[in-house]
């Protein structure tokens, strides 16, 4: 299974104090417009996905829409709870293996810092690898058998501005 793991897009700053909170921040249209110009990124390395899931807030969204639309693979984007910030990384690989283990190439859209968690686990078998991903990065990872640990192969990890320049 390939899993290309992609940080959200720029958005909105945080109210401070929140009211509605972090789960109600959006993309900035400079974020949106970055993430189409990376999207585009993405369609000049000839990527294409079997199944795009994103995490529920619409920051995350918003980006696996754009990802989706640009692509024009026609996917239908899948909602998981268990890619907001503060869920366990194991739940929602138990759930990718369970409901679409079938699937070869899986784009994740999500946050920081369980998306860099997500990936430590996968290529290490733990979550303490020091992994960077900037907003709108993609990460590819390659796994022969999905589970928690160490099963899969880091390939390799751009940042939104090289995949902007790709375009």
């Amino acid at each position: 299974m390939e899993l290309y793991i992609l940080r959200h897009g720029i958005a909105e700053t945080a109210p401070n104090p929140p009211s509605g909170g972090d789960s109600k921040r959006r993309l900035t249209a400079e974020g949106a417009d970055k993430m189409r110009r990376a999207a585009r990124g993405m369609v000049a390395l000839e990527l294409t996905f079997d199944l795009i899931i994103s995490s529920p807030f619409p920051r995350a969204k918003e980006t696996a829409e754009i990802v989706a639309d640009v692509i024009r693979g026609g996917k239908r984007i899948e909602v998981s709870a268990l890619l907001e910030p503060g869920k366990n990384s194991k739940d929602f690989i138990e759930e990718l293996k369970r409901k679409h283990g079938d699937k070869t190439q899986v784009l994740i859209v999500g946050h920081e810092p369980g998306l860099s968690r997500l990936i430590s686990v996968l290529i290490s078998g733990d979550t303490r690898t020091s992994i960077e991903l900037k907003k709108g990065a993609l990460c590819k990872l390659t796994a022969g058998t999905l589970e928690y640990g160490r099963c899969a192969v880091l390939e390799w990890l751009l940042t939104s501005r090289q995949l902007r320049r790709l375009e």
